[in-house]
């Protein structure tokens, strides 16, 4: 009798009771491709609760933000500002200054470009010293910003990071970034040895 008993339980019914709000959400979505009717048919879908699934951070600028919450002091500019303000790739196309971009070979100098006349060194550490740990001494004797305002150099500027991660995430982050209504374009700098630089100034002239 004892064995018996569980082969007599499997012969009881199992009913699933499976909602429909899935196909709803997507019968929505092929409705309105064919009514172009926009303001009722998000309101449906957000009910449904898909509503946030499109613009969701990957795990890795979720992980980031987190960081950026508990370790940038709030006198430097938060990662949500550098990500409004700054250009997508469709829009740097568009510019002529972005036309042969290329980051250049990674080292912890970044050289900035395309800067308005209106620029100061405060508004570059207000950017970039987001990547410098202040309460290090050693990371705040590196971090280094040489503005250029006059002459040919006008408008650009060097900014010196205490290591290569520091300088490629400032890279990442803040290329194209719109600052006075100009997008910057950032490099690694080519040289950090300004003897050459001027060497190679003189034979283009």
């Amino acid at each position: 009798d004892v064995f018996e008993q569980p082969q007599h339980v499997g012969h009881k019914k199992i009913e699933f009771h499976i909602t429909t709000d899935i196909p709803s959400v997507l019968q929505i979505n092929s409705e309105r491709e064919e009514k172009n009717d926009l303001s009722a048919t998000t309101e449906e879908i957000n009910n449904a609760g898909f509503g946030k699934i499109f613009p969701a951070p990957t795990s890795n600028d979720k992980m980031e933000t987190e960081e950026e919450n508990d370790e940038i002091p709030s006198e430097f500019i938060s990662r949500r500002e550098l990500e409004k303000n700054r250009l997508s790739r469709e829009e740097m196309e568009k510019f002529s200054v972005f036309k042969n971009y290329e980051p250049g070979d990674p080292n912890c100098r970044i050289y900035v470009k395309n800067l308005a006349k209106q620029v100061q060194e405060k508004d570059l550490k207000f950017i970039f010293g987001r990547y410098v740990d202040f309460e290090s001494e050693m990371e705040r004797n590196m971090f280094d910003i040489r503005l250029m305002k006059e002459g040919r150099m006008k408008g650009q500027a060097f900014i010196g990071l205490p290591n290569e991660k520091a300088a490629a995430k400032a890279l990442k982050e803040a290329n194209g970034y719109v600052l006075f209504e100009k997008p910057m374009v950032v490099q690694f700098a080519r040289s950090a040895r300004p003897k050459q630089d001027s060497n190679e100034g003189k034979r283009k002239k």
